[in-house]
């Protein structure tokens, strides 16, 4: 499995979650509200404000995930995208310069 497709895959069940979590809030602060617990506007900005902190640690999750897998992969060896790019560039130069030496040599 691609070490994309596999981090996007924890990044839509971290999407998924939250908003399972936004869904029950809400249907928790509803009921508060029907109970007279808490007024609307108490509701909301209860539900508000954790939503953000749950989004605010997802992101922060996200970020030191990403960190730990790219260190991850780099001290098992596995080399960077743009590194496999550049050598995919040499490779292909130095097939060009060999077809030019052979067709100087056939000349």
């Amino acid at each position: 499995m691609d070490t994309n497709d596999w981090l996007k895959q924890i990044l839509m069940v971290g999407i998924g979650t939250t908003s399972l979590v936004a869904e029950k809030l809400g249907e928790a602060s509803e009921q508060w509200v029907r109970e007279g617990k808490i007024n609307p506007d108490q509701a909301t900005a209860f539900v508000d404000d954790l939503l953000n902190r749950i989004r605010d640690e997802q992101s922060q999750l996200e970020t030191n995930l990403e960190r730990q897998l790219r260190n991850m992969l780099q001290d098992l060896g596995v080399p960077r995208q743009s590194e496999l790019d550049e050598l995919r560039g040499r490779i292909d130069r130095l097939e060009r310069q060999l077809r030019d030496l052979e067709n100087q040599r056939w000349r």
